[in-house]
């Protein structure tokens, strides 16, 4: 018998309906009317409770004094990058189900470049498209909290809104919608996945050319210096010719009007992220979030920590000021959902996509045993010991997303054994003075040394259809060099993994601190059972203790 597409989509809207029966409890109020996830990118939880009593009395502090905080939040997975975070918020999947093992990665059969949320069939709505631009979430591999609720409410509303492409499309998962902010513009746009032309709101907000109110405006210090003292000063030297202190221009002196340079340097500072906020702002008033019964979600990812701590460290004073900045913005924001959602419709949860490792130098000052890892030249060293070894050249392709690729045809063609190369791969790597671990695809698979020291946070950073052949984690306070940046994340070591949960939402949420461990997946689940729908169906998380 033939069955036609339409049955199986009243069968889907039946499924749904008891799905969303099954889940809507008699203990639970009925579900918000906006959820608003904000995200801050590279925001290691040390710092917030390190800068409490800095704290304004509504911006941080509404959750630590009045929602409920979990003070021992983690990732689960090794290789904490800004995508793969993204991914697993609101999905409640690690990237060996989300498939975003990376911000990028090499394509197995092609071998060609992959960008997390890059898709050629797209371009970028009034802005030009460079190929490995973000434009869809074509290679996310699960749904997130987002997509279900609008499989069973078509009627709600799903945004996303970052200075990162990454960072707005994959928390607004397959069926929302996402707006980036442009660096060579300072406006925000969406791409063609969504739609084929910006509704008004944005353009209204667009030709307001709101960037450029700071042009030649100073980043300065909220506080007086001493308030600083915990931190580290201004100008180190390990900061690079680009240098760093506060006061800061937006703006170098030889430009007499905005433009890419000033747009891009904004992202490296509080201004990148007032206007995000702003821009949100905007999306509430023009979308009417939160105006109607049907539930609706929107994630705000403010990306300019990230520039800052890997400028200039999460221990650095610009990093402080910058986080205090950020606390002042909340406030006035939280307010302002409170005026325009009003203060029992909305459920607020902030967390962070990872935490940041010190800077080497800092670490080396206080004593630790700190550094950085060449990626090429390690490659070159592990080639030369498996041709001594095997007789032939170059059997290690390139490093992809935490792993090392070897070159499987070439290890066919002159019948070696692969498991004996890749064994002998990972022996090399551990030789290595930065590299902590080190498995194979065939441990990886087989998921057979569970006991070891972060295998099983290697096991959610590896997917078999995308990742290399042997997976390797760094040493604690090491890194792998990059020419752009002073410190990074990327490793399943605590200052990487140690990131904020906090929610807000008096009729939802009780307040208080809770130190049992939880992780970052459990986010969606509790976000699910909070809005009466099914958990995301690669959802590995459980719901957080709320009541």
């Amino acid at each position: 018998m033939k069955i036609r597409p339409n049955t199986f989509r009243l069968a889907g809207a039946l499924l749904a309906a008891a799905l969303l029966a099954s889940c809507a409890s008699p203990t639970l109020p009925p579900p918000p009317r906006l959820v608003v996830l904000m995200v801050v990118d590279g925001l290691p939880m040390r710092q917030v409770t390190a800068y409490r009593d800095q704290l304004a009395p509504d911006g941080l502090a509404r959750f630590l004094e009045r929602g409920a905080w979990f003070a021992n939040a983690h990732y689960g997975h090794a290789f904490t990058v800004t995508a793969a975070g993204h991914a697993t918020m609101l999905t409640g999947a690690y990237p060996h189900r989300t498939g975003i093992i990376g911000n990028d990665w090499r394509d197995p059969m092609t071998r060609e470049p992959t960008y997390c949320t890059g898709d050629t069939r797209h371009t970028y709505i009034g802005h030009k498209t460079n190929p490995l631009d973000g434009t869809s979430p074509n290679n996310l591999r699960a749904e997130t909290v987002g997509d279900v609720l609008r499989r069973v409410n078509p009627q709600s509303r799903v945004i996303g809104i970052s200075g990162k492409d990454r960072g707005a499309i994959l928390p607004a998962g397959k069926t929302g919608t996402a707006y980036m902010y442009m660096g060579q513009t300072g406006q925000f746009a969406s791409s063609t996945y969504y739609m084929p032309a910006h509704p008004g709101w944005v353009d209204a907000f667009n030709a307001g050319k709101p960037a450029d109110r700071y042009f030649k405006t100073e980043w300065k210090a909220l506080l007086p210096e001493a308030a600083y003292a915990r931190s580290i000063p201004d100008s180190q030297p390990w900061f690079g010719p680009r240098g760093g202190k506060l006061p800061m221009m937006m703006g170098v002196p030889a430009d007499d009007k905005p433009g890419p340079n000033y747009y891009n340097a904004l992202l490296r500072s509080p201004f990148a992220d007032a206007l995000t906020l702003d821009f949100a702002r905007a999306a509430i008033a023009g979308e009417k979030l939160g105006q109607d019964d049907a539930p609706d979600i929107l994630s705000v990812s403010l990306s300019g920590h990230d520039y800052v701590n890997h400028a200039w460290s999460a221990e650095s004073r610009l990093s402080h000021d910058h986080l205090l900045q950020l606390d002042r913005m909340f406030q006035a924001f939280f307010r302002d959902l409170d005026e325009r959602v009003g203060k029992d419709n909305y459920i607020l949860v902030l967390t962070a996509d990872h935490g940041f490792m010190p800077a080497p130098e800092a670490s080396q000052a206080q004593g630790q045993a700190a550094g950085r890892q060449s990626g090429s030249q390690t490659l070159g060293r592990v080639n030369a010991a498996l041709e001594k070894q095997f007789g032939v050249p170059r059997l290690g392709l390139y490093f992809s997303a935490s792993s090392l690729v070897l070159d499987k045809e070439l290890i066919a063609q002159r019948g070696l054994a692969f498991n004996a190369v890749a064994d002998a791969a990972r022996q090399l790597l551990l030789a290595e003075p930065g590299i902590a671990a080190a498995y194979t695809r065939a441990e990886l698979a087989a998921r057979s040394r569970m006991a070891d020291p972060h295998f099983a946070q290697m096991t959610k950073s590896w997917h078999a259809g995308l990742s290399g052949d042997v997976q390797y984690a760094l040493k604690p306070y090491w890194m792998m060099t990059s020419s752009s940046s002073n410190t990074t994340h990327g490793s399943p070591h605590t200052y990487d993994t140690h990131v904020p949960v906090l929610l807000y939402g008096p009729k939802w949420i009780r307040p208080g601190r809770v130190d049992q461990r939880v992780e970052v997946v459990d986010i969606a689940p509790t976000l699910s059972r909070l809005l009466g729908v099914a958990a995301p169906s690669l959802s590995e998380g459980t719901a957080l203790p709320l009541r």
